[in-house]
């Protein structure tokens, strides 16, 4: 069985994004359209595993590979290709959820980066999710004790952890993509 670990937030959090981004920007140069800090650690007062997401975009589907494959030389390690889970009345085209998974070279900060194309529903979903929660710290709240809850039932894999969060992400999504619109919030 598998432990999930969530931990009291850390205001050293952003500061630690900021450091990695500045590395991932050297790695990736201008194939890197931008780099986002995603996921729990990017909300403030939000407990998380202590493992910082983040999100490179590349522009086109190609640059997935090759944004990868810089990684790759620098010592980070390539996960099996995946997509994101596809969201309730988002697309369903699976090109939409198509990513890139590479993590942290060997006895560095632990990073999960996510590399997604530009304007792709996934690309979108977690900036908007990020920022939807930074706005209603109530909800960011009751998100996290949902994770602590979670976090301390049985699981056989970190991925059955994630599979269990994927839908309650989709019921904060949903008004999330409402308040978009209603505020004119764009990524």
């Amino acid at each position: 069985m598998s432990a999930i670990a969530i931990v009291r937030p850390d205001e050293t959090w952003p500061a630690q994004y900021a450091k990695t981004a500045e590395v991932i920007h050297r790695i990736l140069g201008s194939t890197a359209v931008r780099v986002d800090h995603i996921g729990s650690t990017s909300v403030p007062r939000l407990p998380a595993k202590d493992i910082l997401d983040i999100q490179a975009t590349v522009a086109t589907e190609p640059e997935l590979d090759e944004a990868a494959q810089l990684l790759v030389a620098a010592d980070w390690e390539l996960r099996p290709p995946r997509r994101d889970h596809p969201v309730p009345g988002l697309p369903e085209d699976e090109l939409q959820w198509v990513k890139r998974l590479v993590v942290e070279p060997m006895y560095r900060r632990r990073v999960n980066l996510h590399i997604r194309v530009d304007g792709r529903a996934n690309q979108r979903y977690a900036l908007l999710f990020r920022d939807y929660l930074r706005a209603h710290p109530d909800t960011a709240a009751a998100y996290g004790e949902f994770k602590r809850r979670a976090a301390a039932l049985p699981f056989d894999s970190v991925g059955d952890y994630a599979d269990l969060k994927d839908p309650v992400c989709d019921l904060v999504y949903l008004p999330a993509e409402e308040w978009a619109a209603r505020t004119g919030w764009s990524a």
